[in-house]
């Protein structure tokens, strides 16, 4: 159902994590070179896995139970994500050099708000759902 709310969500994380990782770099290394997502084969292959995720999600608008968990699964995807980059910033912080931190690190932020929203949205669903089925 391409109306509902969660559906745009979804598009959004789909945007945010199949697009965004070619146009900003997610840090500066030691030669002051930009360093994106493209350049790193899993930092890489784990956004497109979250954006391919948000579109089999979308897909799925029948089975809202099922649209749930896999976002749910796309969350710990990002969450792994997020982690990997924490870990990489403080790295980063520690050396000799000034190194700068790029915006692109902020992706799986951006992506797991949006999927935390499209959750509640698909709740909210299944939750209409549940009271007009009790009045029958």
């Amino acid at each position: 159902m391409i109306q509902r709310i969660q559906t745009f969500f979804l598009v959004l994380v789909a945007l945010i994590a199949g697009v965004l990782p070619l146009l900003v770099h997610l840090w500066l290394d030691e030669n002051g070179a930009e360093v994106f997502a493209k350049n790193i084969l899993w930092i890489s292959l784990a956004l497109y896995a979250s954006a391919l995720l948000a579109l089999v999600s979308i897909f799925m608008y029948k089975n809202r139970q099922n649209q749930f968990v896999v976002n749910r699964l796309n969350m710990i995807l990002n969450l792994f994500l997020l982690g990997f980059f924490v870990y990489r910033s403080l790295n980063l912080s520690g050396e000799t050099m000034v190194s700068e931190k790029g915006i692109g690190m902020l992706i799986p932020v951006f992506s797991i708000v949006f999927l935390v929203l499209a959750n509640r949205a698909i709740k909210k669903d299944e939750d209409l759902v549940k009271s007009v089925d009790r009045l029958r």
